[in-house]
């Protein structure tokens, strides 16, 4: 049977760490997009708008995991704020492609040049590299699609 020999610090608990890091970058983001029409939802709108194919209404609340309702009611907020259009799906008459108007491609620019600072005084006490690796990093294991209970195996009840 192999294990640790003794109890570790909760400094090396990688859940500790990555919430941790993640309540510092949620305040951080609430307070560079938290005036934005949809708060960060609102944000996730304009960036996924901003490719050269624009979304459809239902692949965009697909691709950000919003209720499809949800997503009408935030899409009437941006879109009142002037910020994105909905314009029809040449090939669907039935959907509505979301469209950055020119007043949200500046926002959105403005916003992500705030968050990129936001996370650079977060990432401070790493070096550009280590940065870019983090990255890189977060990134493989947030896309790979792993079902995080097939090797949480089972849990063991407390000794009594």
């Amino acid at each position: 049977m192999s294990g640790p020999s003794a109890p570790q610090s909760v400094e090396c608990d990688l859940a500790w760490a990555l919430a941790r890091v993640a309540r510092d970058h949620a305040t951080a983001v609430q307070c560079v997009v938290g005036t934005l029409p949809g708060g960060q939802r609102g944000f996730q709108v304009l960036a996924a708008a901003a490719g050269d194919d624009p979304p459809t209404q239902l692949a965009l609340a697909r691709k950000l995991g919003v209720d499809r309702t949800v997503m009408t009611y935030l899409l009437d907020k941006v879109q009142q704020a002037g910020l994105i259009e909905r314009h029809p799906d040449p090939n669907d008459r039935r959907a509505r492609r979301i469209v950055l108007t020119t007043a949200g491609r500046a926002l959105l620019c403005e916003t992500e040049t705030r968050l990129r600072a936001a996370e650079a005084h977060i990432l401070a006490p790493l070096s550009p590299d280590e940065q870019g690796a983090l990255r890189t990093l977060l990134r493989r294991v947030a896309t790979a699609g792993t079902d995080p209970t097939s090797a949480a195996g089972e849990p063991r009840p407390p000794s009594a």
